[in-house]
């Protein structure tokens, strides 16, 4: 497999981008180059000798965070996200990969590789760690203000994800409601329960709460981009107080420090389970090629895992499953 990795996104960009690059080599056999985009002379000094399936793609630009992604997609044609965005589009890589602007890989997936012809808006689909396993919610902050037809879209998308990546067997789509009653929610919310609740091909359970969400009741949450970030950076930030009030508390006193001393295996691993960089990156579903999101602040280990992700995706002919399931006027 070829990958169009963008060494140039991200805060740790280039060092830990390349770094990743290099475990991936080491630990995937499946990888038969990986393309590293951006500019030569800071990226050289992070290559190792011998890596004959790293080979650097020049790029002059990057695309920042501070940067509006539809100006500078327009503007800085020798953007490091547009060359590997191109390179998918020409067939030259199997996948895109960028920890840098979420926004300026949207644009750039959509006008450098395509949609999905059948799909209106991309979403960008992420697991979360629950009671019962990893779950997929999307849209998580593509898409602000949604019609029906896109969460319905949404609604496919994930389900086709949740089976053939997270290998869940007739996975459980729930819509994101303030209740579980058909009746509950906004209208947005209200009329496409109706439409899944009639929809063939997905298993529809109905709406979700917000208190269920990491209780794992459902397999793929679907809601708009406002909602889905929202929920994101809700679960981060109430995982880090959590963190942090604990600690306080083992503080107070000996007793406390030598309880918290024996639960630190379990600790380690509930930490485990919720660190991003386990899984590696969120996939943009709906795009006609593989692209992955990785957070911002990803290291070496979230971008070789992301690796391995857009290789699941390729594998299981993904695009090819979703475009024939997401026929003109079936969704």
């Amino acid at each position: 497999m070829r990958i169009a990795l963008d060494a140039m996104g991200g805060d740790h960009a280039p060092k830990e981008i390349v770094q990743g690059a290099i475990e991936a080599i080491n630990k995937y056999s499946f990888i038969e180059k990986i393309f590293i985009v951006g500019h030569k002379d800071k990226i050289n000094p992070y290559l190792e000798n011998g890596q004959n399936k790293l080979e650097i793609i020049h790029a002059s630009e990057n695309i920042t965070m501070d940067d509006i992604p539809t100006v500078s997609y327009r503007t800085k044609k020798d953007a490091s996200i547009s060359i590997a965005a191109k390179m998918v589009k020409d067939k030259e890589a199997d996948a895109l990969i960028s920890a840098g602007s979420t926004g300026a890989q949207m644009v750039a997936s959509l006008f450098g590789i395509g949609r999905i012809k059948a799909v209106d808006r991309p979403a960008i689909a992420t697991v979360l760690p629950t009671l019962e396993g990893y779950k997929l919610l999307l849209d998580i902050g593509a898409n602000t203000n949604c019609k029906v037809k896109n969460l319905k879209q949404f609604a496919m998308m994930g389900s086709i994800y949740a089976e053939k990546i997270l290998e869940i067997k007739n996975p459980k789509i729930a819509l994101i409601n303030n209740g579980t009653e058909k009746t509950k929610g906004n209208e947005l919310v209200q009329q496409t329960y109706i439409e899944l609740e009639n929809m063939p091909g997905i298993n529809f359970t109905g709406n979700i709460e917000g208190r269920d969400i990491l209780l794992g009741s459902a397999d793929v949450m679907v809601c708009d981009g406002f909602v889905g970030n929202i929920v994101l950076k809700l679960i981060e930030g109430m995982a880090k107080a959590v963190t942090s009030l604990a600690k306080e508390e083992i503080d107070k006193s000996i007793r406390a420090k030598i309880g918290a001393g024996l639960l630190l295996p379990v600790v380690k691993e509930l930490k485990s389970k919720l660190d991003y960089s386990e899984y590696g990156g969120a996939p943009l579903l709906g795009i006609d090629g593989i692209s992955i999101i990785c957070h911002g602040s990803s290291k070496a280990k979230a971008i070789c895992n992301s690796i391995n992700i857009a290789y699941n995706c390729h594998k299981s002919d993904l695009i090819k499953i979703m475009t024939n399931n997401l026929k003109m006027g079936d969704v």
